[in-house]
């Protein structure tokens, strides 16, 4: 018999279909997975609606104006971790092989106090995995909170790490976050989905059109409309005309029911969007 901390009980009504045992530095984990035969409605788009963008310099950044710094928590406890790993390098391995006298090797016996060192250096990995992932349930239900549909970018982030950013791209652990945000919205009914990444910086969310910026330009400045906003708050107002454009298109979403997402022209409408994705010089010319 073990005796085990079961951190809630399985309702009545629920079978077991299985079990998955972990262990992690700081002790033994059962993950038990349940289910019983019953339909879960799924949220339907409703409300307040708002477009997310994540970034490295900026963690997130809403349509609504809201912008999350984050935090960097590898980068934080780098130094500890490297101070931890520096030491496990010089411990003698588990199973390393030692000369003898006569010429021949023979197995080293488990050294206890690399053992110890190793075992360090993974309570520190498990600490900043276990702070990343407490501070984006935090973030999401923050989300949830400001908004009952929500609209992500549908980007790879995998691309991502694998370019100069890599380092910073992993410890934001956007995949993750993504996940627990899909999961904290169906566990309070908000509606999300996902959208074409494609281009969102690069356009324009009051006019549509295109406007070409440097990652260095932190700043966005239509020179057709002249709206300006911060570059990561233009990006997530053009993810949300883009979500609920895709709703419309798929007869979720009534064109009454669409909210203005700039403040320079106002109430923004499907109908407008179509006339505006030109220049303004080519307004009212026939369509050749």
């Amino acid at each position: 018999m073990i005796n085990i901390k079961l951190h809630r009980p399985i309702p009545d009504g629920f079978k077991i279909k299985q079990i998955r045992v972990i262990k992690k530095a700081i002790g033994w984990f059962a993950t038990i997975s349940i289910q019983l035969d019953v339909d879960v409605p799924q949220p339907i788009p409703y409300g307040h609606a708002i477009g997310v963008d994540l970034g490295v310099e900026k963690y997130l950044s809403t349509s609504d104006g809201f912008i999350e710094e984050g935090r960097k928590f590898f980068n934080k406890l780098h130094s500890r971790l490297k101070v931890l790993q520096r030491r496990l390098s010089k411990k003698r391995s588990a199973r390393s092989e030692v000369p003898s006298e006569l010429g021949r090797t023979k197995q080293d016996k488990r050294s206890k106090n690399y053992e110890k060192a190793r075992l360090k250096v993974e309570k520190m990995h498990n600490h900043i995995a276990q702070a990343r992932k407490d501070y984006q349930f935090k973030l999401a239900h923050k989300l949830c909170d400001m908004a009952d549909t929500i609209f992500l970018e549908d980007i790879d982030f995998r691309t991502m790490a694998k370019g100069f950013l890599g380092k910073h791209t992993l410890d934001a652990a956007f995949g993750q976050f993504r996940t627990i945000v899909k999961y904290v919205a169906w566990r309070r009914g908000k509606y999300i989905t996902e959208v074409d990444h494609r281009g969102t910086s690069q356009t324009c969310p009051n006019c549509r059109i295109e406007v070409r910026k440097e990652l260095k330009d932190r700043w966005h400045s239509c020179p057709e409309c002249k709206y300006e906003a911060d570059r990561d708050i233009a990006s997530a107002q053009e993810i949300c005309n883009r979500g609920i454009e895709m709703l419309c298109t798929q007869g979720l979403w009534g064109k009454e029911e669409i909210g203005y997402q700039v403040g320079l022209s106002g109430a923004t409408c499907i109908d407008k969007w179509r006339r505006v994705a030109m220049p303004s010089c080519e307004v009212g010319k026939p369509t050749p």
